[in-house]
């Protein structure tokens, strides 16, 4: 089938169940009952007919003409209309179409990976929230998932909704506490659009027209062009570069020994292995911090006799990127994806009583690698008794694939460069907006560098695309995994960085998360407080309120005062506090001479500023605060909101020249 023809689907609102001709009227998927306009701007309205035949949209008592082109597309521009509804709207060309119940006030898009597209019924205290989530006045429009080569002129979805209990559990949970904190406060309807996918990188939001521009892109842009949009050919060209990358790592891999054997095999003695705590990403370890490439992982469990000869269930919860696992020295399964629990079958003939052996093999790309997930999620089941598998694991490095060609770029996919923007952007535009949310950047991290320009490139990229400067608002990345004992580098710290600096573009905001994410899962379950945060920043960067304290405090300069360093901040709110101190000193802050070496560092405040110093570095030069994947985050306003972490240096980082 034709990949235009499998990522659209036409409904002929307010005509549900009826066969329409070519010559019919149709609306985009945007423009159905309970949809919410955009108040007190110009809205543009399209839809399609007949080349040459007469269209007429009738709103609020006035009609207004609309003239088809050669393609069939037609647009009218209605007048700026106040916050207000329910109203209808008439369509009439050769057929007639009403829309119903369309209520006109503030429309919002919501856009990112995972963290955006969790629903409501995820989230903390989702039960409570979901009884209580009867607000008709919030309108959810949800685009579906697709892809496309070109930008596509629709989208799949099943419609604009009402919120209530019924229907609030599959919203996206950010989207609708941010949602419903700016319907509580401005009283006005609300119209969110999701459109989302989890475990998307940045480029894939992006026009081709922006990457373009950008040259690390340049290329794969080129190759995009020249496959004329035939999606198979892509994604086979992809599978074989990326199945001849695999091998070729696989060809050096230290655990595929000469005599055929490997190091799953139960009788290999695993001399001079080191062990490492499971779950657990092994970028948190001193000695692997920077480690890309493949490890084997064994484990030895005794099992009962009445757990022998019984079917196994071999949990391992997440693991970063991709895992080959074997039981007593048989392959049981293999996942590709950071973000997908494993969880394997083990045959009966397989499981004995005693000793047996579990190994795994993972490789990692980029980012972080290794286990995810928590203690209880990991652990071996039979004969109804239960064998954790959580402690420590003894495991060696196999091949560091950094010696090696990067990894073929994802080709055919969600994440091809181009392919989202689209299919689930492209569509939208130029439907009036308030503004927009965005929570992304997981994907980007181990590219951190790369994303201080891609980032802003896809936000001036969307507002050409809409032919305004809407506002832009963002959440920095929440605490997640877990950080080594002394001051290092991350790749997430690098990416929060990046995330900072696109504040230098005009209208934008950002809602920080260090201190609401959960050092275990990807997926922090406290959604109510991004919302919040996100709703705050929409206070005073979208509807101009300049009472409201919107962020917690930025780093703005640093002084040396002789063997210490004063630091002075903007947003400070009522002035600057500490949260959940242990000691009388602030926490986080590490601190470096010209050697670059940074060590904890001693601080207190003094009025609205902070004091720092180290008996280790007599002479500072360079400050970072929460660099890490997990900080303990202790500095805040007063009005509860956190410091966003920051560095004074401009040292290279260790994404720097990844693409």
């Amino acid at each position: 089938m034709n990949f235009r023809v499998r990522i659209l689907t036409w409904a002929l609102l307010g005509c549900l169940g009826a066969h329409s001709s070519p010559a019919a009227v149709r609306l985009p998927k945007l423009v159905g009952d309970h949809m919410v306009l955009q108040r007190d701007v110009p809205l543009p309205l399209w839809g399609w007919s007949d080349p040459g035949e007469k269209v007429t949209v009738t709103f609020r008592g006035q009609s207004y003409p609309a003239k088809p082109g050669a393609d069939g597309k037609w647009t009218v521009t209605l007048p700026a209309t106040p916050a207000g509804g329910p109203y209808e709207m008439t369509i009439r060309g050769k057929n007639t179409l009403v829309v119903r119940d369309i209520l006109v006030g503030d429309v919002w898009l919501a856009s990112g990976q995972s963290n955006m597209e969790w629903p409501l019924r995820e989230a903390n205290d989702f039960e409570r929230e979901i009884a209580n989530a009867n607000h008709p006045r919030i309108r959810f429009l949800d685009v579906k998932n697709a892809v496309a080569f070109a930008p596509q002129t629709d989208f799949n979805s099943d419609g604009w909704r009402v919120c209530s209990p019924q229907t609030a559990g599959d919203f996206s949970a950010v989207a609708y506490f941010f949602g419903r904190d700016l319907q509580k406060q401005y009283d006005v309807p609300v119209g969110l659009i999701s459109t989302e996918w989890g475990g998307t990188l940045a480029e894939a939001w992006t026009s081709s027209n922006a990457l373009k521009a950008l040259p690390e892109f340049g290329t794969k842009i080129a190759e995009l062009a020249a496959s004329q949009g035939d999606i198979n050919r892509v994604q086979a060209e992809y599978n074989a570069r990326m199945d001849a990358w695999q091998k070729s790592a696989a060809s050096k891999d230290r655990g595929y020994l000469p005599d055929g054997k490997t190091w799953a095999d139960p009788a290999f003695e695993a001399k001079g292995w080191t062990t490492m705590k499971v779950p657990g990403l092994w970028e948190e370890t001193k000695e692997m911090s920077d480690f890309d490439g493949i490890v084997w992982f064994r484990k030895e469990i005794t099992l009962s006799s009445e757990q022998a000869g019984k079917p196994l269930t071999l949990a391992l919860s997440r693991i970063d990127d991709r895992d080959t696992t074997w039981f007593n020295g048989v392959r049981v399964g293999s996942t590709d994806g950071y973000n997908k629990p494993r969880t394997y079958a083990v045959p009966a003939s397989l499981v004995k009583a005693g000793r047996n052996v579990i190994t795994v093999r993972v490789l990692d790309t980029g980012g972080g690698g290794g286990f995810g997930g928590k203690p209880e999620e990991v652990y071996a089941e039979a004969g109804g008794q239960t064998v954790s598998l959580a402690g420590d694991w003894p495991y060696q490095t196999a091949f560091d694939t950094r010696h090696m060609p990067k990894s073929p770029f994802p080709g055919g996919s969600h994440n091809t460069p181009t392919a989202l923007y689209n299919a689930m952007i492209a569509p939208l535009a130029p439907y009036a907006i308030k503004g927009a949310i965005w929570y992304q950047g997981e994907s980007n991290a181990n590219r951190a560098y790369q994303y201080r320009t891609l980032f802003p490139a896809m936000i001036r990229d969307w507002r050409s695309q809409w032919g305004y400067d809407f506002p832009f608002l963002f959440v920095q990345l929440a605490n997640y995994q877990k950080d080594q004992d002394q001051p290092g580098d991350y790749d997430w710290a690098e990416l929060r960085e990046a995330q900072t600096m696109a504040l230098s573009v005009p209208k934008t905001g950002m809602a920080v998360a260090i201190d609401i994410g959960n050092p275990d899962d990807i997926h922090p379950r406290n959604k109510q407080d991004v919302g919040k945060r996100l709703a705050l920043v929409a206070r005073k960067v979208a509807y101009g309120d300049n009472q409201v304290v919107y962020s917690g405090p930025l780093y703005e300069s640093m002084t040396t005062e002789g063997n210490q360093v004063r630091l002075k901040f903007k947003n400070t709110g009522g002035g600057l506090a500490l949260k959940d101190l242990s000691g009388a000193y602030l926490k986080g802050f590490a601190i470096a001479g010209a050697d670059k070496k940074f060590v904890w560092a001693k601080g207190k405040l003094d009025g609205n500023t902070l004091v720092l110093r180290s008996d280790q570095v007599p002479a500072p030069v360079a400050v970072r605060y929460d660099w890490g994947n997990s900080p303990f985050p202790n500095l805040y306003n007063r009005e509860g909101l956190p410091a966003s972490p920051f560095r004074t240096d401009d040292w290279q980082g260790i994404t720097y020249g990844k693409q």
